[in-house]
């Protein structure tokens, strides 16, 4: 039985109505899907708003800030939200919270980008090289992993700074030399699956380098996933670098950081609560944007969880 041909031009009008539809409707990227999605979820909408905000706030505080957030004045110390122009009161040292905390903004963000980026880049190193290479190397790392997995994150983290010396700076190294564990199991993961595909074992034939092959090829594949990572990193940085500060093993006075704000609060709680909730309610905001974008990413980056 013989298929009836489609005359020439009825062939001629399907092309014809194939381009047009390719013209008038793209191919969309994988990011701008990625985009599309994360803009349809509300509460991400929102997490990027708050963080938008908190962004633009640290980088205009000096325009923002309504007094120098380091200037002394013991004769108007404690003063009760709204006088003399205090929006949210002095502290103990007569200096301005509300300025303070937008300068504390600051540092919240300065710390959780430096320690992502110092555990990300360990982190993803070490687990590109553990997942692609296998065998003695990847048993070296793991069990490098395990060991540090053993102690408890924070414990490590306040050991280490107690012996290295209690500062801001040292704060953010130990902190990102801790928490690459993540991140190297994640990628190792990602690598063991993707250095069996075939656009490896033609990157191969074609005579492509190790290390061509990782970096170019493998672990372009695996940024979704470290994206997602690191946003969560970021809001752990800071809960622990305000813990740090807390019990003054990070920033010290007379830095505005809302974990060294928090410590000096404390004392008085019951008379003058302002100077607790404020920057208490500045970490729980930032991590809670944090974590909102981080869960509309990580359902983005998935088909497997969107709706």
């Amino acid at each position: 039985m013989k298929v009836a041909k489609l005359p020439a031009s009825t062939e001629a009008q399907e092309h014809q109505l194939e381009d047009e539809h390719q013209f008038l409707h793209p191919p969309i990227s994988p990011w701008a899907d990625v985009r599309r999605q994360l803009f349809r979820d509300r509460l991400a909408v929102l997490g990027i708003i708050i963080l938008a905000l908190l962004i633009l706030t640290a980088v205009f505080a000096p325009l923002i800030a309504p007094f120098d957030p380091y200037e002394m004045n013991l004769g108007e110390n404690l003063k009760p939200p709204g006088i003399d122009g205090h929006l949210l009161g002095t502290d103990e040292l007569g200096r301005d919270i509300f300025s303070r905390l937008i300068y504390g903004s600051r540092i919240s963000l300065t710390v959780g980008l430096i320690v992502v980026g110092i555990a990300g880049t360990i982190g993803v190193t070490l687990g590109a090289i553990s997942g692609y290479y296998g065998g003695m190397v990847d048993n070296a790392i793991m069990r490098i992993v395990d060991i540090v997995l053993a102690f408890p994150f924070l414990v490590l983290a306040i050991a280490v700074v107690s012996i290295v010396g209690a500062s801001l700076t040292n704060m953010m190294i130990v902190l990102g030399c801790v928490s690459w564990i993540g991140y190297t199991r994640l990628v190792r993961g990602q690598v063991l699956a993707l250095r069996e595909q075939q656009f490896v074992t033609a990157a191969r034939a074609i005579g492509a380098g190790d290390l061509d092959i990782i970096f170019n090829h493998i672990m372009p594949n695996t940024l979704g996933v470290v994206i997602v990572q690191a946003t969560f990193g970021v809001a752990i940085a800071i809960i622990a670098a305000s813990a740090l500060s807390f019990l003054g093993m990070g920033a010290q006075p007379p830095t505005a950081e809302w974990g060294a704000m928090l410590s000096v609060a404390k004392k008085h709680m019951r008379h003058h609560p302002t100077m607790a909730i404020a920057p208490g309610m500045a970490i729980m905001i930032t991590v809670l944007a944090i974590n909102l974008v981080g869960d509309a990413l990580r359902d983005a980056l998935d088909p497997r969880l969107r709706k």
